[in-house]
């Protein structure tokens, strides 16, 4: 049975129309894009009429903010787990939270183009503002344990920090780490380059190399 199919039989049985929405959705970004379809498109997906989707979302600009705000979720999960509460070391656990961001640009492209690249204002609900808070919450606070570990006499700004992280993983997520057909090529892998790139970075703020 197609995913079309059990949608369009769940969806009003089992009360997860808002769910299968959702779901066709992420279906339709990873097939034609953010900006490649529309409300009726996604109901069309998911097996209801081109009505049933208000009951839900006010127009596809709503349904693509619940779509990022369920994105940031995740990414900031995957976050967390990078991070690991700075284990084994802030300079080691700093650095997989990159390898974190590029993950989930791999793994969720469907995702990652809805939080990043559908033109939604941050502000446009107060659910998705604040799911991409708690995300950025996860970079600055590695950033202020990391710049915490160097003399207060020249230490980094966390935020500055974390902006450039943030920086740096999204540009090579985007251009030559992510899951789709949008990826460069590259003669070294994404996690190399940002690898590399970070070490760069953090000796100039004068962290130590490690062995």
């Amino acid at each position: 049975m197609s995913w079309k199919r059990r949608a369009r039989e769940g969806a009003y049985h089992h009360g997860n129309l808002r769910e299968a929405l959702i779901q066709a959705a992420r279906e339709l970004i990873k097939e034609k894009g953010p900006a490649g379809f529309t409300f009726a498109d996604a109901a069309r997906w998911a097996g209801v009429s081109p009505a049933a989707p208000y009951r839900h979302f006010r127009d596809r600009e709503a349904l693509l903010a619940d779509v990022a705000r369920e994105g940031f979720q995740r990414f900031e999960a995957m976050l967390v787990t990078g991070w690991a509460g700075g284990k084994p070391d802030p300079l080691t656990a700093f650095n997989n939270v990159g390898r974190a961001y590029l993950a989930f640009a791999r793994s969720e492209p469907a995702y990652y183009a809805a939080m990043f690249e559908s033109g939604l204002p941050p502000d446009l609900s107060p659910e998705l503002r604040a799911s991409g808070d708690r995300a950025f919450a996860v970079l600055r606070g590695a950033a202020e344990t990391l710049s915490a570990s160097l003399p207060a006499k020249g230490r980094p700004p966390a935020l500055m920090m974390s902006l450039h992280l943030w920086s740096m993983a999204h540009g090579i997520a985007s251009l030559f780490g992510r899951g789709d057909a949008g990826r460069r090529t590259l003669p070294m892998t994404a996690d190399e380059l940002l690898e590399s790139a970070m070490l760069i970075y953090l000796q100039g703020l004068g962290f130590p190399q490690k062995n």
